[in-house]
């Protein structure tokens, strides 16, 4: 590994030795090196990763209020401080980039990539939370539909998946992320049958046609924030088990079946 110039009749065992010892001293160094900065940047990474649902949720429940309150200011704030979401991404994914460079084992890759498909799923939550917030302010200049009542339990439910979700993500916890996902089904029923009475009072009564689109939309929104937040629970499970669980059945989806090695 060394080129080393012997003097004449020397033996050359001195030098080797001191050698040895410099390049075991270096292996050593980088050795201890590396393990600190990768957790430091895990370190970085987790942090970073709950700024962003922080925010994630602080947006829609904010565009909730705002609904409720008839609050342009509210909504407003809402859909310019989205560009704090976006921003968080990227850096999320520029940490997991260079963590993905230390070529990590099993797990900790899991954990890496598993924290950039959350962020993706965090950041198109701030976009449905701007998309509810745009829609508030047009409902502003309309008359409020009692529909509206139907909207805050359905954005209660889709913020505690969500809140339950992250939470088993933080404690590693499977068994709770497996609970928030079949309570996407409620939230897709909650919002069929509001679509449905929404669509019965627009054939009846035309001149409400604005406003209902407008819940519609709403109410879709946080349908799909009910989708990203089980989307966060299946790669907890993924995280944890080593189980891609993403499209299967729930008869299909046993936490007894065999996991991979961590």
């Amino acid at each position: 590994m060394f080129a080393l110039t012997i003097a004449p009749g020397h033996t050359g065992k001195f030098w080797n030795f001191n050698w040895l010892l410099l390049w075991l001293s270096y292996g050593r160094t980088k050795w201890n090196l590396v393990p600190a900065e990768f957790a430091s940047e895990i370190s970085t990474l987790k942090e970073k990763l709950l700024v962003m649902a922080s925010y994630a949720e602080t947006a829609v429940s904010r565009a909730v209020k705002a609904l409720l309150r008839r609050d342009d200011d509210l909504a407003r704030r809402t859909r310019e401080e989205d560009d704090r979401i976006d921003g968080l991404e990227v850096e999320i994914d520029q940490v997991a980039l260079r963590l993905l460079s230390y070529r990590p084992a099993s797990f900790d890759l899991r954990f890496v990539t598993t924290a950039m498909k959350i962020a993706n799923n965090l950041e198109r939550v701030g976009d449905e939370a701007t998309t509810i917030s745009r829609r508030v302010l047009e409902l502003s200049r309309e008359a409020q539909l009692p529909q509206t009542a139907e909207i805050p339990p359905m954005a209660s439910t889709v913020l505690q998946m969500l809140k339950d979700a992250l939470d088993a993500f933080v404690g590693h916890d499977p068994v709770k992320a497996r609970a928030v996902i079949p309570r996407d089904d409620d939230v897709d029923k909650s919002n069929r049958k509001l679509y449905d009475e929404l669509a019965v009072l627009m054939a009846e009564r035309p001149s409400t046609i604005p406003s209902a689109l407008n819940l519609i939309v709403i109410s879709k929104s946080l349908e799909r924030i009910g989708d990203h937040a089980a989307n966060v629970a299946e790669q907890v499970v993924y995280l944890c088990e080593g189980r891609d669980i993403r499209h299967a059945p729930p008869s299909r989806v046993d936490p007894r079946t065999p996991s991979v090695d961590t």
